[in-house]
């Protein structure tokens, strides 16, 4: 089973993150912070990606230590659920609509991780939620998933779609990659034999 569970205690946050890569994208959020939440929701079923995460951390300080660690262990979580990486596709690709938006999202999971982000949003929050901690948490995601990470805004003018654009596409890119691919057996994709 591709399953995982990470937990990460520190002074700002404690944090525990299960996901299942072959799931069926049923998740259990609770960060406190309920758009982030909201996010999550969206990341976990259009991925397929099972995702049990509880954090308790110094909201009384703002979101971003919370937004960040729960980046840092789903992307733990993700990279030890796929262990060697045998047999996956490896890419995954998505332009994203909602609405007004369209996000496009391009990812490798390639053990190199590294974050390519342009989206400008029109507002600096939504609700109480500051629109920086997106790139927060894609972020980390990526440092610690070891993801190749490229997020681009296409066009939108509503922060909310914006957001919810870019959390479905990366959410569909990922469920791309992480699919075993029937003609590739058990072989690592990759000319170097490892990742």
């Amino acid at each position: 089973m591709r399953e995982a569970l990470i937990t990460r205690k520190t002074a700002e946050t404690d944090i525990s993150a299960s996901v299942n890569l072959d799931g069926s994208g049923a998740y259990d959020i609770q960060t406190g912070v309920g758009f982030f939440d909201h996010m999550l929701d969206q990341l976990a079923r259009h991925s397929l990606i099972d995702i049990t995460l509880k954090a308790v951390g110094d909201l009384h300080i703002d979101d971003h230590h919370t937004v960040e660690d729960c980046g840092i262990a789903l992307g733990q979580a993700i990279a030890q659920a796929l262990g060697d990486k045998r047999g996956i596709r490896r890419y995954g690709e998505c332009h994203l609509p909602m609405d007004d938006a369209q996000v496009r999202c391009a990812l490798d999971l390639s053990a190199r991780p590294f974050l390519v982000w342009n989206v400008d949003f029109p507002t600096a929050k939504i609700g109480t939620f500051d629109t920086e901690l997106v790139r927060e948490f894609f972020q980390a995601l990526a440092t610690h998933g070891g993801i190749t990470l490229h997020i681009d805004q296409i066009h939108g003018i509503n922060s909310h779609h914006i957001a919810e654009a870019a959390f479905k596409a990366v959410a569909r890119a990922l469920r791309m990659a992480v699919e075993t691919d029937p003609r590739k057996g058990d072989a690592i994709p990759s000319t170097k034999g490892a990742l």
